[in-house]
């Protein structure tokens, strides 16, 4: 029916033409974006999971940081220790010569001289080892627990002994290579093997710890790119299908432009007949 007063073909043209703006406007949104989600509006339900998702992917990223920084550390220790052990096989070295029979009382206090200076630069070595400001072998024994996980379980947490390294604790103090015969080496060879065992010991306990922090790094890695792929699935553009929908709502706008051009056009001829 061809009506003046109401013209129902145009006012359908400009709806569809409306609607098909609507689908190019949130096309353009999703393809500039590269998300389908881009507000709750979008996929409310898969909003909230898209942002579960975000905070997992970052605090992982943030506990790998955790570890590789605990690796630092220890292995910063781990240094310090095996130039102690340098330190203390060379007092063994020098205990094995003080303890020959054919040297003075004179000749013993020379390698007493520098054995008693190595005792010094392995208290002066405990107490410079650092990092960041922490001292790793000087001190009382001192855990350090590193949050290599995103939750607040003890599996989260990987825990570290520092600390407790020095010439009382491995129990050199007092010991000497001097004297007229080899009693005070011998004793110092008893003793100086006891202080290997502890720092092997200490030694092997952080190369431990630093297998489950390079553990925990990969580990870490690994869950964050599966809950990345997780969430590029909700979240991200189908490129290849919105531009499908752009091309389609962008046809559909023109061809409504053009309806409603010539919808515009039937009562100017209706007045024709009219007139």
């Amino acid at each position: 029916m061809l009506s003046i007063r109401t013209n129902l073909a145009s006012l359908n043209a400009q709806n569809h033409i409306y609607h098909s703006g609507e689908r190019l406007s949130k096309s353009f949104e999703r393809l500039s974006s590269g998300f389908r989600i881009n507000s709750a509006a979008d996929d409310a339900a898969g909003l909230a999971v898209s942002e579960s998702l975000r905070a997992q992917i970052r605090s992982f990223a943030v506990a790998e940081r955790n570890a590789n920084n605990g690796i630092s550390m220890v292995n910063t220790a781990e240094a310090g220790l095996g130039e102690i052990s340098s330190i203390v096989i060379r007092m063994r070295e020098l205990a094995v010569q003080a303890s020959n029979g054919d040297l003075s009382a004179a000749n013993r206090s020379y390698i007493d001289t520098e054995y008693q200076s190595l005792i010094e630069e392995i208290d002066r070595v405990a107490s410079s080892t650092e990092f960041n400001g922490v001292a790793l072998l000087a001190g009382p024994s001192t855990t350090i627990a590193f949050q290599v996980g995103i939750n607040t379980t003890a599996a989260d947490q990987i825990s570290v002994d520092f600390g407790d390294t020095s010439v009382a604790t491995m129990g050199l103090t007092g010991t000497n290579v001097a004297g007229a015969d080899a009693t005070a080496s011998q004793a110092a060879i008893t003793a100086i093997d006891g202080a290997l065992d502890a720092l092997a010991s200490r030694r092997a306990g952080f190369g431990a710890a630093t297998n489950r922090l390079s553990t925990s790094v990969s580990a870490a890695q690994t869950i964050a790119t599966n809950l990345s792929a997780a969430n590029s699935r909700i979240r991200d553009v189908d490129m290849a299908h919105e531009t499908a929908e752009m091309a389609k709502a962008q046809i559909l706008q023109q061809a409504g432009a053009s309806m409603l051009a010539q919808a515009n056009q039937a009562p100017q001829l209706a007045m024709q007949l009219l007139g």
